[in-house]
């Protein structure tokens, strides 16, 4: 008898089949002794389209809606069907006893499984494989130590109600706009508060209005202070900046206090998929997607760094023993130097590092002990495990630590403070490789400067006093760093301090579903990239508006993910989440269609409709820019700069415009012969 094992992915499938010796090679599927590798292309199952479920759903009426099957059906995916018969017909074989799940180790890799066996109606034993490296040793290690399949049964049922929730809420919110609109609109529970984060961000940016204020600097030679008369030194009143020069110009200055502390500052914390996708950003400019993309590849295909899609910035007690052997592996080019102090001592990281509280899923990103060979890398990849490599390496460093200096001086009566650093050991910092100061740099903290020795009563001479005009400034628009820490913290958007409290550690989405919401959001064409920055458009400030306030706000989505993860963890029931999801969808539905806001779309074209004469819409298309009708039932599409007339004949509304109006047997073979007289005799009928 034989264990068939599912993987995720045809390279992570062939890659387990090579350390279990499966050399026999079949179409779909890799064979040896004991085991039969398969593999998913992605889902090979979905949940069905609302045809499936009623004829009537495939015209979209308002009075059809909401759509609330009793029971959620599965497809398999057309486009992937023959991959899934590989699968099914392998798990129908006489001599397979077991299954062996071994896609990816989290929420959607244990759907991808399930749905598949669900749907092949798999009823024999299954164990799950769960291993947060690629590496021969961590493959091997985990298929001895395979848990109970059903252990995870409660991440399967969170997985199941993230899905039916998404299909419940996007679909019908979806069709709910693009019926009252006739525009093609789309929401979701997770885009939709997304993307009001940045239309409220754009908002608050417009209306705000820039006030003028000054800074008073006095320059006594070696050192230099800045005016305190109140908090933040900054005076609103230019006269009073004034009086204040004249009170102060020509008088000495007295020392009146000297302060000396010695401060210390912890390495940061390892990464987790959100705060890397940060890093990458606010560094390289990268969109998370790419990221993400990037990642995968050093996990999957150079097996360099651990399972990428982690929400935790920890590790657990038993990877301890093995920094040793991660550090060797790493040891060579450019990290040699910054290993050696690392090697030649007992690694004791504190509950900083390790914490097997703060673990569920998976630890903190961090190298494997797979070799490093950075000539196999692009400049991509490189760059990324450049990130990690430094940040692992950080995190067992000692702490940055310098001594900081504080001098008051008075002139006239009025403070003057000044602040200097003295780095005492670099620690941590010295492997950040000069980036760390800058990443961290308050843009509006005082200036460092080396303050000299003085004491306390020393007369000092002022040589010069600034006044210095500045502006208030707007809040900065999100950049995708910025947006990932908004949806990875989105409860500190909610008023109500109890639930805000309640919530903390919830946000918008999850660590592996973020970059492709912000992706989503600009193929959809509600917002845009214009450098780093994402701006809404038009059609996303209008979105915002006409979805319910509920919908828009982070607080139910919040609630939501608070809830998937609880079922994920034994603490919440499946079917009480559906029900209530099912309820909010009936409460979306109605708001959207009482609503009496109006939409405009601003992408209209000059281009007329061939099918039904209205403006075409100018759309992002899968090949470009596009014009799309924008009456549904139309349908018309074609792309931006195609003419009509030398067309294939494979657009659906083309061939319903020369059906209804053009007389077949009197018309040449020529799709464009034809479409001009069905064009005329439309013209004709009006």
């Amino acid at each position: 008898m034989k264990s068939l094992v599912l993987a995720e992915k045809p390279s992570v499938g062939r890659e387990i089949a090579r350390v279990l010796k499966c050399n026999n090679k079949a179409k779909g599927y890799m064979e040896g002794n004991k085991f039969v590798v398969t593999w998913a292309l992605g889902h090979l199952v979905t949940l069905a389209e609302p045809d499936n479920y009623d004829i009537k759903y495939k015209q979209w009426r308002m009075e059809d809606l909401p759509m609330l099957p009793e029971k959620m059906k599965l497809k398999v995916i057309k486009q992937t069907s023959h991959q899934y018969q590989v699968v099914k017909n392998l798990m129908n074989r006489n001599d397979i006893n077991e299954l062996i799940i071994a896609t990816d180790a989290g929420r959607e890799g244990e759907l991808v499984a399930r749905w598949i066996m669900d749907m092949a109606k798999w009823k024999k034993p299954f164990l799950r494989l769960w291993i947060s490296s690629q590496t021969d040793k961590a493959i091997l290690d985990g298929f001895s130590n395979l848990q109970p399949g059903t252990a995870y049964n409660n991440l399967f049922d969170a997985a199941v109600c993230r899905a039916e929730a998404d299909w419940l809420i996007g679909l019908n919110v979806t069709r709910t706009l693009t019926c009252k609109f006739n525009a093609q609109l789309n929401a979701g529970r997770v885009q939709t508060p997304t993307l009001a984060l940045i239309v409220n961000r754009e908002a608050e940016i417009k209306k705000f209005i820039p006030v003028d204020y000054w800074t008073i600097r006095a320059d006594f030679g070696d050192y230099f202070g800045d005016w305190r008369g109140n908090k933040d030194g900054r005076i609103y009143d230019y006269t009073k900046a004034q009086e204040l020069e004249v009170k102060i110009k020509g008088q000495p200055g007295i020392i009146k206090d000297i302060k000396t502390e010695s401060k210390s500052e912890p390495p940061p914390l390892a990464y987790d998929l959100t705060e890397l996708q940060r890093d990458a950003n606010r560094r390289y400019g990268w969109p998370a997607q790419k990221t993400s993309s990037v990642l995968q590849d050093l996990y999957e295909q150079h097996k360099l760094v651990t399972y990428p899609r982690t929400d935790s910035r920890y590790i657990t007690s038993d990877i301890v023993p093995t920094l040793g052997i991660r550090l060797k592996a790493m040891g060579d080019g450019p990290y040699m130097l910054l290993v050696k102090p690392l090697l030649g001592k007992t690694l004791k990281p504190g509950k900083r590092f390790v914490d097997d509280s703060k673990v569920t899923d998976h630890h903190a990103i961090i190298p494997t002990e797979q070799p490093l060979n950075l000539s196999v890398l692009d400049e991509d990849e490189k760059r990324l495990y450049d990130l990690i490599a430094r940040r692992f390496i950080a995190v067992l460093y000692p702490p940055f630590k310098y001594d900081q200096t504080t001098i008051i001086t008075e002139i006239a009566g009025e403070k003057f403070i000044s602040r200097g650093k003295v780095v005492t050991d670099r620690g941590w910092r010295a492997v950040q490789a000069g980036n760390a100061d800058k990443d961290n740099a308050d843009t509006d903290a005082e200036p460092e400067q080396t303050l000299s020795q003085h004491s306390i009563n020393e007369q000092v001479v002022v040589k010069k006093i600034k006044i210095n005009n500045q502006k208030t400034k707007p809040p900065a628009r999100y950049t995708e760093a910025t947006l990932l820490t908004a949806m990875e913290h989105s409860g500190k958007f909610i008023e109500d301090e109890e639930l805000r409290e309640s919530i903390k550690g919830s946000g918008l989405g999850t660590p592996a579903t973020r970059a492709e919401i912000i992706e989503k959001l600009i193929r959809t064409s509600y917002i845009e990239r214009h450098g780093k920055e994402l701006i809404p458009t038009s059609k996303g400030i209008q979105l915002v508006d006409l979805v319910p306030p509920a919908l828009r706000s982070p607080e139910l989505t919040a609630r939501w993910e608070q809830r998937l993860t609880d079922i994920s963890r034994g603490k919440g029931k499946k079917t009480a989440f559906i029900s209530d999801i099912r309820q909010d969808t009936i409460e979306l539905v109605n708001v959207i269609k009482t609503d009496t806001t109006s939409y405009r779309a601003d992408n209209v074209s000059k281009t007329k409709c061939p099918a039904c004469g209205k403006n075409m819409l100018l759309v992002n298309g899968k090949r470009g820019k596009a014009l799309a009708c924008p009456d549904r039932n139309c349908g018309y599409r074609q792309a931006e700069n195609e003419d009509i007339f030398s067309r294939k004949g494979n657009n659906r509304a083309t061939q319903r415009l020369i059906a209804q109006y053009s007389d077949q047997e009197e018309l040449g073979t020529s799709l464009g012969d034809k479409l001009k007289a069905a064009m005329e005799k439309k013209n004709s009928e009006k």
